[in-house]
């Protein structure tokens, strides 16, 4: 089985409770492949579910989780960084590596080896940019990955004037300085795709946010903001993050937290399944199961496709 094995989904699919059981029976451990379960303290709005790695008496190892402090701006080439030190250890010790997660743009980064350099900050641009609205904003970058052959793959660029900002100095650092060769292997993989029919989706996502509300998701943006964060950093993180806040500082009330955050999650996980697709159309293979199958069929079947030769 050391080929790598990768689970991947949209949310609320249920793809780190298959892949911690799989995980069990091939005596494996887990990369996340999730761009913001890398913050401490951020764990209900993320959906860390760290249970999830509990099967039975078993711990399942997991990596690049909780690495980082909120706040500050985790970007993909830190996380190839990371995930080949990760992958590397984890093959060195001989065990078996599933990479799990529904962040396709990272996914797609270590399977493929994007060629990545890291971009830093121009304060210059940024002055430029300040007070322009979103918008505005999403013209310049439209035009800027036109010039550098970029796309707009999905809307996560530009979820905020944040967001967007930082797109737009990732793309005129390309322009002006073209992406050097960076070592980075693409790194062969089985693709195994948890598919949830969409009803049942939109079920499960709307239960899962009244109980991730319960379990205290107000009360964790409460201490972010409280430990010296502030509101436009948590914004940043989108979704959870972006409507919780509002609704704690008072510009919405809760029924509005709660029904435009439920929306923005169902178009969320839109976008996950549209990203995956484009993978196959871009040429990986993905072996789809159903989400609503019996656990222990679908470890069976994840481990047949697994290892076939």
């Amino acid at each position: 089985m050391r080929k790598l094995l990768t689970i991947l989904g949209p949310t609320a699919s249920g793809k780190t409770t298959l892949a911690a059981h799989v995980a069990v029976v091939a005596d494996a451990e887990i990369i996340s492949g999730d761009s913001r379960q890398v913050y401490r303290r951020m764990d209900i709005g993320t959906g860390k579910d760290l249970c999830d790695y509990t099967v039975g008496d078993k711990l399942i190892p997991y990596h690049l989780i909780d690495i980082c402090e909120p706040g500050t701006k985790y970007n993909l080439f830190e996380y190839q960084r990371d995930f080949l030190t990760a992958y590397e250890d984890i093959t060195a010790r001989g065990n078996n590596t599933i990479l799990c997660g529904g962040t396709g743009l990272y996914i797609e980064s270590v399977l493929k080896g994007y060629q990545l350099s890291p971009v830093p900050q121009n304060e210059e641009l940024r002055k430029r940019l300040e007070g322009k609205s979103l918008e505005e904003l999403t013209v310049i970058l439209e035009d800027l990955k036109q010039r550098t052959g970029g796309n707009m793959h999905n809307r996560s660029d530009v979820d905020t004037a944040q967001r967007a900002i930082r797109a737009i100095e990732i793309e005129e650092y390309n322009l002006l300085h073209p992406v050097p060769d960076r070592e980075f292997p693409a790194i062969d993989s089985v693709i195994v795709g948890v598919d949830i029919e969409r009803e049942a989706r939109r079920e499960k996502i709307t239960r899962r946010l009244k109980s991730r509300l319960e379990e205290g998701m107000i009360e964790e943006v409460k201490g972010l903001i409280g430990s010296g964060i502030p509101q436009e950093n948590l914004t940043y993180y989108g979704l959870e993050y972006k409507f919780v806040t509002e609704y704690v500082v008072g510009l919405i009330t809760y029924e509005e937290m709660f029904t435009r955050l439920e929306i923005a999650i169902h178009q969320f996980a839109k976008r996950q399944m549209t990203w995956f697709r484009g993978m196959e159309r871009r040429g990986f293979h993905i072996h789809w199961i159903n989400a609503l199958h019996p656990m222990e069929e679908k470890v069976r079947q994840v481990l047949d496709i697994w290892n076939c030769p």
